[in-house]
């Protein structure tokens, strides 16, 4: 994708659980703008996790499953989702495959409702070799990295995505009257 392309980013369909038979929403997005999305899981691990991650789940171990996401057969993005232990542990997020309806809407079905509000935190950095590598990036190349950390309607901490974007990003932000 092209860094001029017009794309406004949405993070609402990727913390909405999915209806029986219907598409996961990075499939489905790229789809309503005429490209072919899909994704490749890469591993599944628990890990000791970054500190972004420790802190905000307020764990020293975590479930990561990382994901290569893919633009018309193209890799734009290295996905990686962080999950607390204590919920992930003996569930699908802790086993390598693919999730029906992928992780927001197993969480769900588990009792923690994702809330409509996320806290994302975006930044440059140049992508680390293993970045290039999987990303088929040349050395020094700038790299987006959106951090989206997302608590339950109940207010637990759920889930912490890092995603390392080649793709140029336009968010559509709306203000809260209070």
């Amino acid at each position: 994708m092209e860094s001029d392309d017009a794309w406004i980013g949405n993070a609402q369909p990727y913390l909405t659980p999915r209806q029986e038979g219907e598409r996961d929403a990075w499939t489905a997005e790229a789809a309503a703008r005429g490209y072919r999305g899909t994704q490749q899981l890469l591993g599944v691990e628990e890990v000791a996790p970054p500190r972004i991650v420790r802190d905000f789940l307020k764990t020293e171990r975590a479930v990561v499953r990382r994901r290569l996401i893919m633009l018309n057969e193209q890799p734009v993005e290295l996905a990686d989702s962080y999950y607390s232990t204590r919920i992930a542990r003996d569930t699908l997020l802790a086993k390598t495959g693919k999730i029906r309806g992928g992780a927001i809407t197993l969480l769900a079905s588990m009792g923690f409702a994702p809330e409509d509000n996320p806290i994302e935190d975006v930044a440059a950095a140049i992508a680390t070799s293993s970045q290039c590598d999987a990303l088929n990036l040349p050395p020094g190349t700038p790299v987006l990295i959106l951090t989206r950390l997302t608590r339950s309607t109940t207010g637990e901490p759920m889930e912490v995505s890092v995603m390392t974007m080649t793709r140029h990003l336009r968010y559509r932000q709306t203000s809260e009257v209070s």
